[in-house]
């Protein structure tokens, strides 16, 4: 691949995981909406309120983990990406006064993994690239 086509690829990868880390908080405001302003209340204050520590701490876990060099990649690439966007979103949380009550973190965790780490596994079944490396592994 060459780097003018890798370029789009990478950028892809991050716009996906910023989308996915926005419908997770999204999806987590519209689940304890007691208003019924919807999720977009206050302009999108409360979604950006809720999604802004995941989506900073998302930008450092593709700075740790190098993402930008396999950026599809699920266990190079994903899980480090998917620690560090819920331990630091979890630590910038707690700075700015917001809750990290136990359930919360647990669901956090969760979704964030199948979120972060589940699009790169189907995209390396859909390359056929987990069937290649099982195979490579029992040589």
């Amino acid at each position: 691949m060459t780097r003018r086509a890798a370029a789009p690829s990478r950028l892809l990868a991050f716009a996906l995981d910023a989308a996915l880390v926005v419908v997770f908080a999204a999806i987590g405001r519209a689940s304890h909406d007691d208003g019924g302003a919807g999720v977009l209340a206050e302009g999108g204050l409360g979604l950006a309120t809720t999604a802004w520590p995941f989506l900073a701490a998302l930008v450092v876990g593709w700075l740790v983990s190098l993402a930008w060099r396999r950026p599809a990649a699920p266990l190079r690439t994903g899980v480090p990406v998917w620690l560090v966007t819920v331990g630091g979103g979890m630590l910038l949380r707690t700075l700015s006064g917001q809750g990290t009550a136990l359930p919360f973190v647990a669901v956090a965790t969760l979704a964030l993994l199948a979120l972060l780490v589940g699009w790169r596994i189907l995209a390396a079944l859909a390359r056929g690239g987990l069937e290649r490396r099982s195979r490579n592994v029992g040589s």
